[in-house]
């Protein structure tokens, strides 16, 4: 992100269920009809639908980047306060992100997404006529709550309902989407700010994304290949996600996951502080069109995506932490053009590393998917907010060049974990050679 094993009941933990529950999934899964072929009206209609998905989200999410200045501004706090705004989203969506997992369990996935991310753009719009800052951080923790009913959800729905040799590109397609709505968020908010003001952006952008929603729900089929896990408690949930972390393959992958990420923000979080010191001297509509980047790595998730199907994850992935190793080492000399292309670099090798490891933790789980892309997804953002703030203190003790030392020391863990996965656990998920 080979076999597409689906959704299994969840019996309660004991000796007995968890033995039996691998050798379940296959009998389970020759009852229920083959997942949607690429090229087939069924397959396009969910890789759309799934992009969509992600851009609404990952518009909402990060639509207030630009906004901070005009956040310190009207509501006389300071730049610290005003960052508060895009973190109290983000922590709450990581969160969230677990739970929603076990809920898709229980009640399904279509529905689950579409209410999620139409009263998220609600809540978005409350945070733009919000009156007062604590309403508006309320508004914003709620929506923060609400869009971690998509990520994982999403994950598992393309594992169960895509057949397994067009998984990767659709995966691929999916994380497109959020790569396109994280640019269009911080791009296009910051030129409609520009043009009206950043309550009337925020309403616009709720609006837009609240129309991409219905438009989500109407394109994407009913599942046909998922099964509804009854009785599910807490004790059954932390059952499932033991056995998940048992799994020689998944642990190694979310190691992956967080590791890749770390250099991604750490770069965007802090190149715009090089760029507006006198090396460079550039402004801040000129650097937020740093974040145009986004847009290589929408291309670049389905490519990636596709290359694993034909060529297997662990390649890819190889190929992906060496672009992106390349990309940071670019960013080294105070110049623009290379400090660009380094940019470029990192930005393609991280979606299309990123793409891979979300398609090969749906096909690693042997059962209750939604589980295991909670998880992933889970560690995945906190290791997006920890490690940004990690980097942030490279950057006072030593600038640029440290900044570039903590990235290439995550990438080299990167690269450990996936030679240990291409090196033999996989073949017990994936066959005797790993896809």
């Amino acid at each position: 992100m080979t076999t597409s094993p689906t959704d299994l009941p969840i019996p309660p933990p004991s000796a007995a269920s968890t033995a039996s529950a691998a050798p379940a999934a296959p009998a389970a899964d020759s009852a229920l009809p083959g997942g949607a072929v690429a090229g087939t009206p069924a397959y396009r209609r969910i890789t759309i639908a799934l992009f969509f998905a992600g851009f609404a989200t990952f518009s909402l999410l990060y639509c207030v980047q630009p906004l901070l200045p005009e956040f310190a501004r009207h509501f006389q706090i300071g730049a610290a306060a005003s960052s508060v705004a895009l973190s109290v989203s983000t922590a709450a969506l990581a969160v969230s992100i677990l739970v929603a997992g076990a809920v898709s369990q229980a009640v399904g996935r279509r529905w689950l997404m579409f209410g999620s991310m139409a009263l998220a753009a609600l809540c978005n719009l409350l945070a733009a006529l919000a009156p007062h800052w604590s309403l508006l951080l309320a508004a914003r923790t709620l929506e923060g709550v609400l869009l971690g009913g998509v990520p994982a959800v999403a994950m598992a729905y393309l594992a169960e309902e895509i057949d397994a040799r067009g998984l990767g590109y659709a995966m691929g397609l999916y994380i497109g989407g959020t790569a396109f709505g994280g640019m269009a968020g911080r791009v296009g908010v910051g030129l409609l700010t520009d043009a009206f003001g950043w309550r009337e952006a925020m309403v616009i952008v709720s609006v837009l994304d609240l129309l991409v929603a219905i438009g989500f729900v109407l394109l994407l089929p009913p599942s046909r290949r998922f099964v509804r896990a009854a009785g599910m408690g807490v004790r059954q949930n932390a059952a499932i996600w033991r056995e998940h972390l048992r799994n020689p393959v998944l642990p190694l992958l979310v190691a992956v996951g967080c590791l890749l990420v770390g250099p991604l923000v750490s770069v965007f979080n802090l190149v715009s502080f090089r760029l507006s010191s006198p090396a460079f001297g550039l402004g801040q509509a000129e650097i937020g069109l740093i974040f145009c980047a986004y847009l290589l790595g929408m291309c670049a998730s389905p490519w990636a995506g596709a290359l694993a199907d034909r060529l297997g994850r662990p390649v890819v992935l190889l190929g992906c932490v060496a672009l992106m190793a390349a990309g940071v080492l670019l960013t080294l000399p105070s110049h623009l053009a290379t400090l660009i292309a380094g940019i470029c670099l990192l930005t393609l090798g991280f979606f299309g590393g990123h793409a891979v490891v979300s398609g090969w933790v749906g096909a690693s789980a042997l059962h209750s998917k939604g589980h295991a892309s909670s998880m992933y997804l889970l560690a995945y953002y906190m290791a997006s907010s920890v490690l940004g703030v990690v980097a942030g203190g490279f950057w006072e003790r030593g600038q640029w060049p440290a900044v570039v030392l903590f990235c290439m020391l995550l990438l080299g863990l990167a690269l450990f974990f996936t030679l240990r996965l291409r090196a033999g656990t996989t073949r017990a998920f994936c066959g005797s050679a790993p896809r």
